[in-house]
Order: C-alpha cells, then structure tokens, then sequence
C-alpha cells in the first residue's frame, strides 16, 4: 500500500500542469540592439530604416490622435469696440487688435493700396483686393499647413489651417474695416498649446510677403 501511494504521489508529481510562469519574456531584440558595440559606425542603410520607422509612428499617432481642438467661440469681428479678438495670454497668437507694446503678439495690420506703390498710381478696389488675398491664402502653405476657408463675406474671410502629422488647427482672420483707408486687419491663433515655435507670425509674414508681389505693403514689418 505504502508503495502505491508513493507511485500515486510521484504520478501527480509529474503530470500536474505547472503554472504559468510570471516572468517576463525578454525582447532579443532590444537586447542585442543595446549590446551592440557603440564604436560600430551606423550604416545608411540602417539610419534609412530607423527614419522610416519613426515616421511610420508618427503617422499612426496622427492617424489615432486627431488635435484639432474646438473652434472658439469669440472669433469674428467685436462689437465694441469693432476689430478683431485679442490674444489669450499664451504665446501662440498674433493679432494686429493687440497694443503695439506687446511684441509678443502685436502684428501691424496691411495696406492694398500703398501710397508709396499702387496707391498713388493705379489703386484697386476693396473687392479685387480680397480677390487677391483669397487667392495668395490658397497658394501658400507656411510650414505646410492645409488652408480651408470656413467663411467669406465681403469683408471678412476665416480661414483653418491644419498641421499635415497631428492635425492641429490654427483659426486665421482677415477683416477689411469699414472707412476711407485701404487697411486689412489678421489674426492667426492655435486653437491648442501654450507656443508655437512662431508657427503663426511666420505664417503671417510669408502671406505678407506674397501679398507684397501683387503690390500690397504693411504698415510696419515683422
């Protein structure tokens, strides 16, 4: 009897499923990346793959997350007095309703009929002026942010660039006030963040500088 018990017990022993180990498993991978002898110099081939790689990742990442953030609602012309909005307090907005002290976000407004150019010689009129605005928005792409215009007015244009990997939004207006001068008023934000890397007042002046071709100036250079 106390022999099969013993055969009984080693029976068990031996034929118990074993519980699953709760160890983790090693990435080999990662290991002989890490092994390797820093002094080896990378081939081209293998810096190629490590930036396709990387680029891969972000496009997933820009695919999954989406940051275009929520239009605010204060955009447009104010009422009292009528310009455009402010800044917030972050460094991430340019705007010509700022005070010309705050050279963080203060941008001078533009003038389509220059008295030192066209103005005095062949001026255009307001229509053909947003005529020409319209189509520098659409042929220029700063930092290769997608523009879409959102609304138009006759006076009044907002336009939403998008980022081509995050699909951040920044919200850009235009805005010929009413009167005699030939003046256009911006403001170009980001919807989300604190800074910009001065993605907006870059943004401004490369649409500046095309606008100068056709014959625009700005009140003052940025």
């Amino acid at each position: 009897m106390a022999s099969m018990a013993s055969s009984s017990t080693n029976f068990c022993k031996y034929n118990r499923n074993p519980k699953p180990s709760l160890k983790p498993q090693i990435n080999l991978s990662i290991v002989s990346l890490q092994n390797e002898d820093p002094s080896k110099e990378i081939t081209p081939q293998k810096g190629r793959r490590e930036i396709i790689l990387r680029s891969s990742e972000i496009a997933v990442l820009g695919a999954i997350f989406h940051f275009s953030g929520t239009k605010p609602n204060y955009l447009g012309v104010q009422k009292n007095p009528p310009a455009l909005a402010l800044c917030p307090a972050t460094n991430n907005c340019v705007s010509t309703s700022e005070n010309i002290s705050d050279l963080t976000h203060y941008a001078p407004p533009w003038n389509y009929n220059p008295e030192e150019g066209r103005g005095s010689k062949k001026p255009v009129t307001k229509e053909k002026a947003m005529e020409e605005l319209l189509e520098v928005i659409k042929s220029t792409k700063p930092d290769k942010f997608t523009p879409k215009i959102t609304e138009k007015r006759d006076d009044y244009v907002r336009v939403e660039y998008e980022s081509p990997i995050m699909g951040f939004v920044d919200d850009v207006e235009f805005w010929f006030p009413p009167g005699k001068k030939p003046l256009v008023q911006y403001r170009s934000a980001s919807r989300l963040g604190n800074f910009d890397f001065d993605i907006n007042r870059k943004r401004i002046k490369a649409l500046r500088m095309a606008l100068e071709k056709k014959g625009w100036a700005s009140e003052d250079s940025i």
